[in-house]
């Protein structure tokens, strides 16, 4: 496996790698340290890590992948070491912005699986990076597309996060669908049954209708949507918290609103957390939200957070971004509202609480729905297979 980024930190890594471990493989882990004080080898839960130094410059650098060759070169030469040393077998790439560096590097042609974790060409349009002047004159969203195509069509497997983005790049690239595997990003069942509670934060929310939200707090994941109905909502739900697990350069933006709309004490600003935290929070939630803007690159792919809400029994409210709007309808999981319209939002989460049978019902439906459909030991065979 190929990962331009420090590890552990991705699970969708671990949770493949642990699959691919149970079935008999030996993996093998290229990842990257930033700091010059890193432990170079390391077994990890049988994964067996080889770290290489990544200077800031080579990880700014890694934002013009496919504009200048620096970051293709410079990690090119790492990842032969990597592959004559341990005599790789088969190659598993995580995401787009490494590929080109490893098709450079992969001289005897050992067969390659490229991961995309996301839609990274459609997603890229929102980054601030690309976004700012010198950005948009550097990256190129449409540069990174075409690299994207060119290295599918170059691999011999793809791996993709929902059924939507396989028919998206089907349709595309027209490409043969049996090269196309789904790989969800759900959780291991150690997460919902082997956990600790942190009972300082459970006593925190104890009094509270918790309305959580775990994960990155940018502009796109549509926590504006949330913040400005919450003072309505307030009148309802007179105990009602938002409790935000997260962080982003758009937080000061999301407190600065928090205040214009007068509902800042009723939003917990929690920070960045580990994820051996998270149990305390979701065993304190009522609901789990992901209140995703719509884009291509929300509508093909799921946000970790409704899995991990679904398996601590946290009933979802979404957005109807279609990718997460299929699982809850599949499944019955949850409840669905129109994507940064904060009246619906408000009407969606109001009608639920006030029915309190149908919250039961659905609290059921998410631990059911992911003991029997949506955990990593099911979701992993048809990706087990892929490797034989």
């Amino acid at each position: 496996m190929i990962l331009d980024a420090p590890f552990p930190t991705d699970p969708r890594v671990s949770n493949e790698a642990d699959a691919l471990i149970q079935a008999g493989h030996e993996v093998f882990l290229f990842c990257l340290s930033y700091s010059k004080n890193f432990v170079e080898n390391e077994i990890l839960n049988k994964i067996k890590i080889r770290r290489y130094y990544c200077s800031n410059l080579t990880y700014k650098l890694s934002a013009l992948a496919y504009t200048f060759p620096f970051y293709k070169n410079i990690m090119c030469k790492k990842i032969k070491h990597f592959i004559n040393h341990n005599h790789i077998e088969s190659i598993h790439i995580h995401d787009i912005q490494i590929a080109s560096s490893v098709f450079k590097a992969n001289k005897i042609k050992i067969p390659t699986t490229l991961d995309l974790h996301e839609n990274r060409p459609e997603i890229m349009r929102y980054y601030k990076h690309v976004n700012s002047p010198l950005g948009r004159i550097l990256i190129s969203p449409k540069n990174w597309k075409k690299n994207e195509e060119r290295y599918c069509k170059l691999s011999d497997k793809i791996v993709v996060v929902t059924d939507a983005a396989k028919n998206e790049l089907v349709n595309r690239l027209l490409i043969d669908e049996n090269k196309i595997t789904v790989y969800p990003n759900t959780v291991k069942k150690d997460f919902y049954k082997d956990f600790k509670i942190n009972q300082e934060i459970v006593n925190k929310f104890s009094k509270n209708f918790v309305l959580l939200y775990l994960g990155n707090t940018s502009k796109r994941r549509g926590l504006d949507t949330v913040i400005k109905s919450l003072n309505k909502l307030s009148i309802k739900i007179p105990n009602i918290k938002l409790v935000i697990v997260g962080s982003s350069s758009y937080d000061y933006e999301l407190k600065k609103m928090s205040m214009n709309y007068n509902c800042y004490d009723l939003i917990s600003f929690e920070g960045w957390k580990d994820e051996s935290e998270f149990a305390s929070y979701l065993s304190v939630a009522d609901f789990g939200i992901s209140p995703l803007h719509s884009n291509i690159h929300h509508d093909t792919t799921y946000a970790n957070k409704i899995f991990q809400y679904m398996s601590f029994g946290c009933p979802l409210i979404c957005s109807d971004v279609t990718a997460q709007k299929n699982i809850i309808e599949k499944f019955n999981v949850g409840s669905v509202f129109k994507s940064g319209d904060e009246i619906d939002f408000e009407k969606t989460v109001s009608n639920l609480f006030k029915n309190e049978p149908k919250r039961k019902s659905l609290s059921d439906n998410c631990i059911d729905a992911v003991e029997k459909h949506l955990n990593n030991e099911v979701v992993s065979k048809e990706f087990v297979k892929m490797y034989g």
